[in-house]
């Protein structure tokens, strides 16, 4: 390697209006470490919410890089690394310690996660740890496969873990940004309808051009789970993705079907959450969070979507320089993800 520095987005200090530009020494990995140049980001929410301070319970080391989701190459591999070698395309697992089974006590701290606290992707080159490594779909471009690690896990565990939705069932997706979709795919990939919900036309047209069984719209009918009750002949819907929070679960609760499912991930309105209990108890509903997922489902959602040809929605593709700009763009409520291409 002939360069001795990189590029990098970071962080003098938490608020967006501080990212700034910088350079910094490429790092040389450890024993179980690999160096891995990055080829594309892309952003989500969180990562928003981590710059401006309103995420982490305590703010990370400074300068500090944010952002989450990566592709790339690894170009160096330390000596003792055993599952990856230098010319693999990999993705970094954002959990960095949830291998499989039951999550590690550190997350309920919100320790452990790629892009806060532990340093992020917005970088020309990134150092992680082999068992945080994944391999990346064949199937997907670099601008595609970036879009996995967070909003695609999310949205694969609430669906494929944590509920076994299945053919005959039906999902209701609220909005249209990544995890949505993703939603949206991987559950008319397994057989189920989906039921979209957005508060813009366009973007319900859209949904349906993707597979959406039935779409509402939440202007028109701010009653939603009325709407969703009614499309499925009084039934209910099987799974809910709630991705706003607040008010909204209320809803929500009124939506599902008995011994249905509404997997909290989101809190678009409002970080905390409020629903009638009576409701809830006589459906026999179960509400659980959903926060992204473990290495082997990551694994598995790979394959997955190889077998199954999905591919991911991109809104739109930013250089290295319009990091601002993506962010703006990601505030606007993009249909699908907002993606930087680094190499």
């Amino acid at each position: 390697m002939t360069n001795t520095k990189m590029r990098v987005w970071q962080l003098p200090a938490m608020g967006m209006e501080h990212l700034e530009k910088a350079e910094r020494p490429i790092p040389a990995p450890g024993p179980h470490e690999l160096l891995v140049k990055v080829a594309a980001v892309s952003l989500n929410y969180r990562d928003a919410l981590v710059i401006n301070g309103a995420l982490l319970p305590v703010p990370p080391p400074m300068p500090f890089v944010p952002g989450s989701d990566m592709v790339g190459e690894v170009v160096a591999a330390g000596e003792a690394t055993t599952r990856f070698t230098p010319g693999d395309r990999v993705l970094g697992n954002f959990w960095t310690q949830w291998l499989d089974g039951k999550p590690p006590a550190a997350m309920l701290q919100h320790g452990l996660s790629l892009g806060g606290p532990l340093p992020g992707m917005l970088a020309e080159y990134v150092l992680i740890h082999e068992d945080v490594a994944v391999a990346a779909p064949a199937s997907l471009s670099d601008e595609e496969a970036c879009t996995l690690p967070v909003a695609a896990l999310t949205a694969w565990f609430a669906l494929a873990e944590a509920v076994h939705a299945r053919a005959g069932q039906t999902v209701v997706v609220q909005g249209t940004g990544g995890v949505s979709l993703f939603g949206l795919q991987f559950a008319t990939a397994l057989g189920a309808r989906v039921i979209v919900t957005s508060r813009s036309d366009g973007k319900l047209s859209k949904a349906a051009g993707l597979g959406a069984w039935a779409t509402i719209n939440t202007s028109q009918t701010p009653d939603w789970a009325s709407a969703v009750v009614e499309l499925t002949e009084g039934e209910g819907a099987d799974h809910i993705l709630e991705m706003m929070g607040g008010d909204n679960l209320g809803q929500s609760v009124r939506a599902v079907a008995g011994g249905g499912n509404i997997l909290q991930i989101g809190f678009m309105e409002d970080t905390e959450i409020r629903m009638p209990a009576i409701p809830l108890q006589l459906r026999r509903a179960t509400l659980r969070g959903v926060s992204v997922g473990h290495r082997r489902a990551f694994e598995d959602m790979n394959r997955a979507i190889d077998r199954l040809g999905i591919k991911p929605v991109i809104d739109r593709v930013f250089s290295f320089a319009e990091i601002p700009e993506a962010f703006s763009r990601l505030q606007e409520g993009p249909f699908g993800k907002v993606v930087i291409r680094i190499a």
